[in-house]
């Protein structure tokens, strides 16, 4: 069935960690859909409600209560399946997967296990240069498959010197990606955690935030000899809730794997947790299989059957990734790789520039503003972002730099004044007197007064140090406030002073 083609790329080479030992690490994303109910239920699924309020029979698992599908939840699902490049499956089938913990009241968790929804897929990252001076290196980590499942609730631990559980999470919509042992170094796995975090986001299916729990990680680290094909002992790092964790949890236990080995022990397999305040891992509890958690099929649900027409109709929302639209900000816009990736760190700020620069037309310029001023006032929440003024107000300011009516600087402080209002960027500029200075006997005036007043570093400047040729650009701009035409300041002061910056 249909699925986006995965940029192939180069392969990077393996990335030692030390000078005998390849790390061999896999990732187990967890990502919370964005609907408004449970995937079996009716349940509100908003985060931070009161304990134990968006509850039900159904996911509190009470005799005679059946599960429905969600059928949002399920698009979403087949949406970043077809994003990831994965092959979506026609027929699938829910399991039970059984365990006994306080945050699961049924005692089985409805998942998907040897028949998944989809199976298949990648996910395409980029390293920094190995060395300076070196290309940036494109690599493709493969999935294994992507399943539906249902979240289990949340232990509260130490409350009041006991332990309590909330479940108004239990029953929540996910979808967990399974990543093929690709991986080399902690870099890597931060690097591909970004990429998918990125790619869920721009889908508008999850908020990617992993300090609520929205995203979550699971990594499998196992190390082995360099150059060796055999697998080492796997050990599961959970509950890790920040990309810089992510990165020093896994170089944590790629050292610690080496230390045991090192010295005649055995890795355990085993899951463990990672201790912020110490730096280290953890023990929690041994590894669990498959057999463990004793897989039959959920017998209250019947085959998910995905027809060819409801697969087509998700993927023609599927839309630019925003590994591409990066790539077409440098080649088609003509933006820097940095500018890039600043403006296409959250959906609603590529949109914003987007759209003033539509309005606008020169691309570079808007980019340049809306980095050195409009980012440091947008707040975003989620998949929301919050900006000071419209894309049509920033246009308009930047037109008015473009007539010359203003300078670059009178933008800035244009800026300043109808943020968080709608008011009119021409009609404030009338409002408060601000022009800019285009009269050449002006500018002459002004040039003249800075260069009599600073003889010293006009005849230093005549002698060679060029690098005072920006002071005195400062001192007029200052002398100004700002308002005279830099371009007939900077040719002024070449005639006067009868030398070039």
């Amino acid at each position: 069935m249909r699925s986006r083609q995965i940029e192939s790329g180069l392969v990077c080479a393996p990335m030692l960690e030390g000078a005998s030992w390849e790390a061999v690490i896999g990732l187990e994303v967890h990502a919370q859909l964005l609907t408004r109910s449970k995937l079996f239920c009716a349940c509100d699924v908003t985060f931070g409600a009161p304990p134990n309020t968006h509850v039900c029979p159904t996911c509190l698992g009470l005799p005679g209560a059946l599960p429905t599908l969600n059928a949002e939840a399920v698009r979403m699902a087949v949406k970043a399946a077809l994003a990831l490049g994965g092959e979506v499956q026609e027929k699938s089938r829910f399991a039970r997967k059984n365990y006994f913990y306080p945050d699961l009241p049924k005692g089985y968790q409805i998942s998907q296990y040897d028949e998944p929804f989809c199976k298949g897929g990648a996910v395409t990252i980029t390293l920094p240069p190995a060395h300076e001076g070196g290309e940036p290196c494109t690599k493709v980590a493969r999935l294994t498959r992507i399943h539906m499942e249902e979240d289990a609730g949340k232990n509260l631990h130490d409350f009041g010197g006991g332990s309590v559980v909330d479940l108004n999470r239990a029953g929540t919509p996910l979808i967990e990606i399974v990543g093929e042992p690709d991986l080399r170094s902690a870099k890597e796995a931060t690097e591909y955690l970004r990429a998918l975090r990125d790619e869920l986001v721009f889908l508008g299916i999850n908020d990617g935030n992993l300090e609520e729990g929205s995203l979550r990680c699971d990594v499998n680290v196992s190390i082995r000899r360099a150059g060796d094909s055999t697998l080492g002992t796997r050990v599961e790092l959970k509950n890790i809730n920040s990309f810089r964790f992510v990165e020093k949890a896994i170089a944590s236990e790629i050292e610690r794997q080496k230390d045991v080995l090192e010295t005649g022990g055995r890795v355990v397999a085993e899951t463990r947790g990672w201790d912020e305040k110490t730096g280290t891992t953890y023990s929690l509890r041994s590894k669990e299989t498959a057999q463990d958690y004793r897989y039959f099929p959920e017998p209250d649900l019947p085959l998910l059957v995905l027809e060819d027409a409801f697969v087509d109709r998700v993927h023609a929302e599927v839309g630019e990734s925003p590994r591409d639209k990066r790539a077409r900000f440098v080649q088609e816009l003509g933006l820097t790789a940095q500018a890039a990736s600043v403006l296409t760190q959250h959906p609603r700020i590529a949109a914003f520039f987007e759209e003033a620069a539509t309005l606008f037309g020169d691309t570079i310029k808007v980019a340049n503003f809306i980095q050195s001023e409009v980012l440091r006032d947008v707040t975003t929440q989620g998949l929301k972002a919050k900006f000071a003024i419209s894309a049509t107000q920033l246009a308009k300011i930047l037109d008015l730099v473009r007539s010359g009516e203003i300078s670059g600087k009178q933008a800035k402080e244009l800026y300043a004044k109808v943020k968080w209002t709608d008011g009119d960027p021409r009609a404030t500029m009338s409002e408060l007197g601000m022009s800019q200075v285009i009269d050449p006997k002006a500018i002459e005036q002004v040039c003249a007064k800075v260069i009599a007043d600073h003889p010293k570093q006009a005849a230093d400047l005549k002698a060679g140090k060029k690098q005072l040729f920006g002071f005195f650009v400062g001192q007029i701009m200052k002398a100004t406030k700002g308002s005279a035409n830099p371009e007939l300041v900077n040719a002024m002061l070449e005639r006067l002073l009868g030398t070039t910056k």
